[in-house]
């Protein structure tokens, strides 16, 4: 996995011969329609258009739907150059090309952009085994992980090593529809080694509303996005239940600490500083205060918890999907087999209230618990 994987994998894709060749322009698809997907490839087409390194062309993977007017999704994307079910209103850029197609958006492309909700990534990366470049690089915008019997996996690492690529990833605060609207947001690359492929992420994602900076520590920045959605989801059932604004910043603190804890337990190497970073301190504010496990967690509180996840997910979000209920609960599959869950008590808490063990009012109890950590 990582920066070696390209050296111990083969494959029948283009192997990049030519890569080295004066002129050569690099070809960016990005996998994922989502708001968030949409997004990047707005942000993406921007630059691909500007800077003379790039093709101009961004090819787009669109998990097929039918619309209500009886479109297929992607005639809509490709006619009025909108997302018009995920993120209506908002032009992408001519070079954006929506293709239903997995194999086909990313045919040629040596940078690949991830943004599915993580339920998916095991069928895709299975889909695309040996239809990548060789020498391809790829970068996660998702947010989750994988939990196997041997442990807790990483989507990037999931990536390299199913595709034997290099996996960067970028997160932060980033609110979709706020981007979608070139409101000024920042985020963070994590990369592992090569500063140099850290740097062409930058430079493609950079726009003058949107912020990049990297950071070497992929555990700590891909983690932070990850659970920072678990936090969400604390912030959402204070809200639902009308505890007010200091219980939300208990709640925030208390998660900012388990996040930490959490990701050094799984990975010695997260640094500090990565916490106050974009992907850190700031995704967790945004998100406890504007995402949508905020929100269906309020909506979840409000009823009592007598509507469940699933169908308030479908009710609220419009084909969209949480991704804090399912984080939750491979952190606490990972907690409990490791005979940890009391050292993380929001977490623990958070998935016995998702999961209907306890009532949403118990998101404050845990505090009288003694805390483990140092603040």
């Amino acid at each position: 996995m990582g920066e070696n994987a390209t050296t111990h994998h083969t494959n029948s894709a283009n192997n990049g011969a030519n890569d080295n060749q004066i002129g050569f322009k690099s070809r960016v698809s990005v996998i994922g329609s989502g708001s968030w997907g949409s997004v990047a490839a707005k942000l993406v087409a921007f630059n691909t258009l500007n800077l003379s390194s790039f093709h101009d062309e961004v090819k787009m993977w669109v998990f097929e739907e039918t619309l209500q007017s009886g479109e297929k999704l992607t005639d809509a994307i490709n006619r009025t150059n909108e997302n018009v079910k995920y993120l209506p209103g908002i032009k992408l850029g001519k070079n954006v090309i929506a293709d239903p197609d997995l194999d086909n958006a990313v045919k040629d492309a040596n940078m690949l952009v991830f943004v599915t909700p993580h339920q998916f990534i095991d069928n895709i990366c299975k889909s695309l085994v040996d239809k990548v470049r060789s020498d391809a690089e790829a970068i996660s915008l998702i947010k989750g992980m994988e939990v196997k019997i041997e442990g807790p996996c990483l989507i990037s690492t999931y990536i390299s090593e199913q595709l034997g690529i290099n996996c960067s990833v970028l997160m932060g605060a980033n609110l979709a529809n706020e981007i979608a609207e070139e409101k000024f947001s920042e985020a963070t690359v994590g990369y592992r080694n090569n500063r140099e492929i850290a740097e062409q992420w930058v430079q493609l994602f950079t726009t003058p509303y949107f912020m990049v900076t990297p950071v070497q520590d992929v555990e700590g920045v891909e983690l932070c996005g990850t659970l920072k959605n678990v936090v969400a989801i604390a912030a959402g059932f204070v809200d639902g239940l009308d505890m007010g604004n200091n219980t939300k910043a208990a709640i925030i603190r208390f998660g900012l600490r388990e996040m930490r804890e959490f990701c050094k337990l799984l990975f010695s190497s997260v640094k500090d500083d990565t916490f106050f970073e974009s992907c850190g301190v700031a995704d967790v504010i945004t998100t406890c205060f504007g995402g949508r496990n905020r929100k269906v967690a309020e909506a979840f509180a409000r009823n009592g918890g007598k509507r469940s996840f699933d169908e308030l997910e479908a009710e609220m979000l419009q084909g969209q999907k949480l991704q804090g209920v399912t984080t939750v609960r491979e952190v606490y599959e990972v907690l409990r087999h490791r005979g940890l869950l009391e050292l993380f008590p929001l977490f623990a808490t958070v998935h016995e209230i998702c999961s209907g063990c306890l009532p949403p009012s118990a998101i404050v109890i845990y505090s009288e618990k003694k805390n483990i950590f140092p603040v």
